[in-house]
């Protein structure tokens, strides 16, 4: 892989099951975990990191919205990683996926601008390939469901 498409680690995102547990652990262990809209409570939270990478925490109802294949049967957390472009993602996940690694997402416009996919890593975490977001490929949020 050449040094214009090397993946960039850029987000951990931990798919819940409590998600009143999980922001009380976090804002207990120090993170600052900033407060949502009612209704998105129990489906999407935030903490603010240094260091430019992303912790996102989601319930797994609204996971479901961005990864079709979720296990249902295990505890989930996706490392994401950026790419320079939207063909980057999509050939690294068409990539993984012919050499028999599965893809938990295909490819698709994400709703924040970006072109995402999910796929599994040999022990079966999730791993997701990210583009740059575009702000004209932006969409409304779907509900959490």
């Amino acid at each position: 892989m050449t040094d214009e498409i090397r993946p960039v680690l850029d987000q951990i995102n931990l798919v819940v099951s409590d998600m009143t547990a999980t922001v009380e652990f976090y804002r207990r262990l120090g993170l600052a975990i900033g407060d949502v809209p009612p209704e998105w409570d129990q489906h999407h939270r935030s903490a603010d990191m240094a260091g430019g990478i992303d912790l996102d925490f989601d319930g797994r109802v609204f996971a479901k919205v961005w990864n079709v294949g979720l296990p249902e049967d295990r505890p989930t957390a996706v490392i994401g990683f950026k790419f320079p472009t939207r063909e980057a993602v999509d050939a690294s996940y068409e990539d993984l996926t012919r050499a028999g690694y599965v893809g938990q997402q295909p490819p698709f416009d994400a709703f924040w601008g970006a072109r995402y996919a999910i796929v599994e890593d040999p022990d079966g975490n999730s791993v997701g390939l990210m583009s740059p977001v575009d702000p004209t490929r932006r969409s409304p949020m779907p509900p959490p469901a």
